[in-house]
């Protein structure tokens, strides 16, 4: 392509993809723009990012600031949900290109009549745009550089930073070059902070053996809410299918009272918009969810895109499914798992129009029929990607405050394009990362590289379907250090609650699977129970509440710690106000000791200056005015919460 512009601008971050995807903010997040950009000769470059919301007229303009080697940066904030633009204009100044020009021919000593008149024509522009008491100043400068008996007075002008400041004001751009045009999604802050907690609502019941109801969920609620978590996420809560039914313990035949996994969606009492009629009904549902608002809790969906093989979609839309030649129709399998009680959908079907349509149906019909404004969905990465960035898309257009909850345990770069299609938050590879240094690494994958524009991690210590092996027999401080990771490290952090409140652990033999498990079976929870877990759990998530810093996940700076069992590092708000220091043992049967270095740079303390730690667990503070700091960790409350008071 040709083009007069003297300007290039490359290397611009952040995109993705090129620009191909958006990358992702929360309301009231900046956008920190880098790019380089250069010019032919020396002559001044200036350049400026524009930027504005999809339902905005006009482009704001930031002007951006050069750093080293050509590389510029600049800054803007998006105040609104929605999509926004952004791209970069890089000019050549003919007015700072005058005024830096003419200065050094001043300096040199050389008379500058002509170099005058030409500044004179710039600034007659310039007047133009100026307000009255910059016009005065132009005014002055325009007669004397027109005068030649007023010579030392206009070359006193031309040193003037006040003329500095009203070129930088009013450019004179030569040809400028603009960048293409870059694509944002601004969430709702939801989307960056949240505390899950999921529970079956079948399991609700204060009997045993008895099927919990929607109205047993309601007593439940002010539970959670005191325990700090915000979002309650149910499995499926729709009828369950009858043919192939699974038993206790995942057995291939169940028997007369097993209840069967929710996954395996749909009966003859329907299907994806219809409820298992033991819970009760969409009044009952829709009841729960308006009460958990009141306690400042919203309610999740579990969005399944599967079938049993007696859901009426089988009957009425056969060719949504997949036949063998022998007629009879394919069932789920991840080998060597068998899922005998789920179908795929067969998203290659000719009739993949209708169906899509049908799928968005869905969700239209539980955001607009129970006010569902979270998703939690199975297994995305078994469908098709296009798919997902098509129908987020489209709730988006009519619900934005929608967010959409990626449960992908898959290759990197399948989950990582779920992200860029639109998926609001993501489960992570956090449930198997244990150690120190593997931690540190993934963490700073997340949140140093690319990642972070459009990845936003959740990080869950457990799941219905992942009892990992270091819980598996676990004590109470290795259950208390996998909480304390997951919600420091990550600003959305969930658990499988009751299961992991009381730390059951017992496993299938031989595999990350828990004995006895929820997915097949009712459990009975005493909801009235208190343990030291639930407490530590309690105080880690008002921690969270309140500290800015433990509301965003990559402002995070690992810290030095003399000893490989305990692990350091420090979080800060955008307005690096808030800030906080964690220290947490990963040895849950033994003490540990070991001096941390403080982020004294990080943190902008001076020489000399000392902070105040505030251990917002125990309520113990400390007084540390050095650049290494004794620390000593015990099983029975292995970690510090801090938050820095600079004295």
């Amino acid at each position: 392509m040709l083009e007069k512009s003297r300007i290039v601008i490359e290397n611009i971050r952040p995109i993705v993809n090129c620009g191909e995807y958006a990358i992702k903010r929360v309301v009231d997040e900046i956008v920190h723009v880098e790019a380089d950009i250069f010019g032919d000769g020396h002559d001044i470059i200036q350049a400026s990012v524009f930027y504005k919301h999809s339902k905005q007229r006009n482009w704001s303009e930031s002007r951006m600031n050069p750093t080293i080697n050509d590389a510029w940066e600049g800054f803007f904030k998006v105040e609104n949900q929605g999509d926004y633009q952004y791209y970069i204009q890089g000019w050549e100044d003919h007015g700072l290109n005058w005024r830096h020009g003419i200065i050094k021919k001043i300096e040199d000593g050389q008379r500058v009549t002509s170099e005058l008149l030409e500044g004179s024509e710039i600034l007659k522009r310039t007047l133009k745009k100026c307000t009255k008491p910059e016009a005065v100043l132009l005014k002055r400068a325009i007669s004397a550089f027109t005068d030649k008996d007023q010579y030392e007075e206009a070359v006193n002008i031309c040193l003037d930073e006040g003329l500095e400041k009203i070129l930088l004001k009013y450019p004179h751009k030569a040809v400028p070059y603009q960048s293409k045009k870059m694509p944002v999604y601004v969430d709702r802050k939801k989307a960056r902070f949240s505390t899950w907690y999921e529970f079956f609502p079948r399991s609700a019941s204060k009997e045993e053996e008895k099927h919990g109801t929607f109205k047993d969920c309601e007593n439940i609620l002010p539970r959670i809410a005191e325990m700090g978590f915000d979002t309650l996420y149910f499995p499926p809560i729709h009828p369950i299918g009858e043919v192939n039914r699974k038993g206790k313990n995942n057995a291939t035949n169940a028997g007369p009272d097993d209840v069967g996994s929710p996954w395996g969606i749909g009966s003859q009492k329907g299907g994806h918009k219809d409820i298992h009629p033991d819970l009760g009904n969409l009044d009952d549902f829709k009841s729960l969810v308006n009460k958990a608002k009141e306690l400042g809790i919203e309610v999740a969906m579990d969005f399944a895109l599967q079938a049993a093989p007696d859901h009426p979609y089988v009957s009425e839309h056969p060719n949504w499914f997949r036949w063998r030649p022998d007629g009879t129709i394919q069932y789920a399998e991840n080998p060597p798992k068998k899922y005998q009680d789920i179908l795929p959908i067969y998203f290659e079907s000719e009739e993949w129009k209708k169906m899509w349509k049908e799928f968005l149906d869905i969700v239209l019909y539980w955001i607009e029929g129970a006010g569902i404004t979270i998703f939690r969905v199975d297994n995305p990465h078994t469908k098709p990607f296009y798919f997902w960035g098509w129908l987020i898309s489209e709730v988006r257009k009519k619900h934005p405050d929608t967010l959409f909850l990626s449960e992908a345990f898959t290759r990197p770069k399948i989950m990582e394009q779920l992200a860029k299609q639109g998926f609001t938050q993501s489960y992570t590879y956090f449930t198997w990362r244990t150690g120190k240094h593997e931690l540190i690494e993934y963490v700073n994958e997340l949140t140093k590289t690319d990642l972070k524009e459009y990845f936003r991690p959740n990080f869950w210590p457990n799941t219905p379907d992942i009892n990992p092996y270091h819980l598996q027999g676990a004590n109470e401080s290795m259950f208390m250090i996998r909480y304390f990771l997951a919600a420091t490290l990550s600003s959305n952090t969930g658990i499988y609650g009751p299961v992991f409140e009381f730390m059951i652990s017992d496993a299938v033999p031989g595999k990350e699977e828990y004995l006895d498990s929820e997915k097949y079976q009712i459990r009975h929870w005493d909801w009235n129970a208190e343990n030291k877990l639930m407490r530590v759990i309690t105080k880690i998530n008002e921690a969270r509440q309140t500290n800015p810093s433990l509301q965003q996940t990559n402002n995070i700076h690992f810290c030095d710690i003399h000893d490989d069992g305990l692990m350091a590092y420090y979080k800060y708000d955008q307005e690096r106000e808030n800030h906080t220091l964690m220290v947490v043992s990963l040895d849950p049967y033994y003490q540990k000791n070991g001096s941390v270095k403080v982020p004294r740079y990080e943190l902008g303390l001076h020489d000399g200056q000392s902070i105040r730690v505030e251990d917002l667990i125990t309520g113990n503070s400390y007084n540390w005015d050095q650049e290494w700091c004794y620390v000593e960790l015990h099983p029975g409350m292995p970690f510090h919460l801090f938050r820095i008071h600079k004295n």
